[in-house]
């Protein structure tokens, strides 16, 4: 998408993960941006908390953006919106440095309601998004650098509604050769069963920050350390890099090209119409069909100001928590572990969250975590990139340290 404006403006959001839907010029420097949202197969729930554009030609100026078309509704409660007064943008000139806009920068008109953004320029080219983005580029640089390494597998479990593959990443040190021993010795004694955990990241592609951790407990796990070398040996990692990699390369919000929400319909999967979930059920019980376990499920998520761990109500849950609240990044907005409701709309099928679906289904001890995007009182700042690293081998060594632990 190319929009050529007056005053030698140009606006893009031609790349992958980019989103900007109408311009309206105001004035020479002022100009309102809608946000495209997405709405779901019922053209209800429309979300609006994805925007990722590039302007040109602003060095030397300050300009004036309106982020507009805000309102939607969710889980059928209409007249809401997630970008507010309290979402703060990133902004790069190029692309790979990303910081928030400077409170200074950032006003709320509530009356539309519109964020508005008043930026010195003083470069060509400005990239502005909701979070910092991280599309199915990055996902596949990731993979390339660790192709080689002996403790990484990746496979293709199907693909997502325009054909792009639906990769799920396996990370473990396979076992030890076992060793000959003397006629006369004891039949050997069997290897101890290795906990499977299992990790899902993107089912809603807005949500990039959580893509940061999933690199960064990655990368963790495939490290030199004792600590990393050891997570390898005693545990199975299954890792679903990106649910719905369509919406990462489109610049959507929460749902498949087919309308669904990729993070509810897992009670009602229609293959046809979400093969993403299809293929991701399919793999989590094949596994379990094959005998294997399951001892824990994560979802990782952003929202604005929530920051929570929810799933059933099961000690493992209060006990993680109780570990996650501990270390030094998640900082939850609800005092105590959340026992997740059995959907989320009564009544009405195609609203199980995986959580909720693969505990119906299977009693997997299966868990959805969020992490806010808004200021974090225990960091004492709006988080950032470097905060999600330190996260994601925060979150990696709990879940070594949760299962280690005696039941």
């Amino acid at each position: 998408m190319l929009l050529l404006l007056a005053a030698a403006l140009t606006f893009h959001s031609d790349f992958e993960g980019g989103a900007l839907a109408r311009i309206e010029r105001v004035g020479d420097t002022h100009y309102r941006c809608a946000v495209p949202g997405q709405s779901d197969q019922d053209d209800r729930n429309r979300q609006a908390s994805w925007y990722y554009f590039r302007v040109d030609g602003a060095a030397g100026r300050t300009i004036t953006l309106d982020l507009v078309n805000l309102l939607g509704e969710y889980n059928y409660r209409a007249g809401t919106h997630a970008i507010t007064e309290k979402t703060r943008p990133f902004i790069s000139t190029d692309q790979r440095t990303w910081t928030h806009l400077p409170e200074s920068a950032v006003q709320w008109v509530a009356a539309e309601p519109a964020l508005r953004l008043t930026i010195e320029a003083k470069a060509n080219k400005l990239w502005i998004a909701h979070q910092v983005p991280y599309t199915n580029v990055h996902i596949a640089a990731l993979a390339k650098e660790f192709a080689k390494h002996p403790a990484l597998r990746t496979e293709t479990i199907g693909k997502s509604v325009e054909q792009r593959p639906l990769y799920l990443w396996t990370i473990h040190d396979p076992p030890a050769a076992p060793q000959p021993r003397p006629a006369s010795s004891q039949a050997p004694t069997a290897q101890p069963r290795r906990p499977a955990v299992w990790l899902m990241f993107r089912q809603h592609s807005w949500e990039s920050s959580s893509s940061v951790v999933g690199e960064s407990l990655v990368r963790w796990l495939l490290g030199n350390s004792p600590q990393a070398q050891a997570a390898r040996r005693d545990f199975i990692w299954k890792i679903f890099p990106a649910a719905d990699p369509d919406g990462l390369a489109h610049g959507g919000v929460r749902f498949n090209r087919n309308g669904y929400d990729l993070n509810r319909n897992w009670d009602h999967v229609l293959p046809g119409k979400m093969p993403e979930i299809a293929a991701q059920q399919r793999a989590l019980y094949s596994w379990l069909d094959s005998g294997n376990t399951v001892d824990l499920f994560l979802s990782l998520h952003n929202t604005e100001s929530g920051e929570y761990l929810e799933g059933p109500a099961v000690p493992l849950g209060e006990r993680w928590f109780a570990l996650l609240k501990n270390g030094a990044t998640f900082h939850p907005s609800r005092p105590a572990y959340t026992v997740m409701p059995s959907t989320t709309t009564e009544g009405k099928p195609g609203r199980m969250t995986v959580a909720q679906g693969l505990w119906h289904e299977r009693k997997i001890p299966a868990f959805l975590m969020e992490q806010r995007v808004e200021f974090n009182a225990k960091l004492g700042r709006y988080p950032v990139t470097e905060d999600r690293f330190r996260f994601g081998a925060e979150l990696a060594q709990s879940i070594v340290k949760l299962l280690s632990e005696p039941r």
